[in-house]
């Protein structure tokens, strides 16, 4: 056997030894890190750094991560979606009737071409009865009036409740009560057709929705 070819065991032994120490830093280091939770994916407060010595050293305002969800438009493109969004993240009336109003008539036709749904014509009716504003009117009336389109309104209309009813003809009395607000009280830019033409469409809103 040559001379090179001789094999230096304690070479090789500090060589493991080293590694091993290099290892066992890592596990050390590893231990200090936390796993993501579902909080931490989908918003709340993250107090708890990701390796507390990598980041030694760094200001204090970086150790502290905040993940803030958005509040999220509604921006349905079917009416799958829509009914998806208005049960998940609309719970109350308010924030139902501002996305109504948001979407508008012409929107809301679209997505329900086809039929507006069991149950959910109801609830759109009873969020504008109880959130409608004078300001709103003109909106609120585009929105009634793209909804009487929709397939199998005549229906859908038949099968709401009682309470879904009465607050179809308070809605509808409201609307009679406000009257027409000048130009500068409209909301969401909306632009009236004259006065004749909008009390014409409530008329005829009114047959439509078998309010007497």
């Amino acid at each position: 056997m040559k001379r090179n070819d001789i094999i230096d065991f304690k070479a090789l032994e500090k060589e493991l030894q080293a590694a091993l120490t290099a290892d066992e830093k890592g596990i050390v280091l590893a231990s200090h890190l936390k796993p993501l939770e579902q909080k931490d994916k989908i918003g709340g407060k993250r107090t708890v750094p990701w390796n507390c010595h990598a980041i030694q050293g760094r200001p204090s305002q970086d150790e502290t991560t905040e993940i803030s969800p958005e509040k999220t438009l509604l921006q349905p493109e079917t009416s799958a979606e829509f009914y998806r969004d208005w049960r998940r993240y609309l719970r109350s009336g308010s924030e139902r009737y501002e996305a109504l109003l948001q979407l508008g008539g012409p929107k809301l036709g679209r997505l329900f071409q086809m039929d507006v749904g069991f149950g959910l014509l109801g609830e759109m009716l009873m969020a504008l009865a109880d959130h409608v504003r004078p300001a709103d009117r003109w909106v609120v009336l585009g929105i009634l009036r793209s909804l009487a389109s929709t397939g199998r309104f005549t229906l859908n209309l038949s099968l709401m409740s009682h309470a879904e009813r009465e607050s179809c003809r308070s809605l509808f009395q409201k609307l009679q009560a406000m009257g027409t607000p000048s130009l500068e009280g409209r909301g969401l830019g909306e632009q009236p057709g004259g006065l004749q033409e909008e009390e014409s469409l409530l008329q005829e809103l009114l047959r439509l929705y078998r309010v007497d």
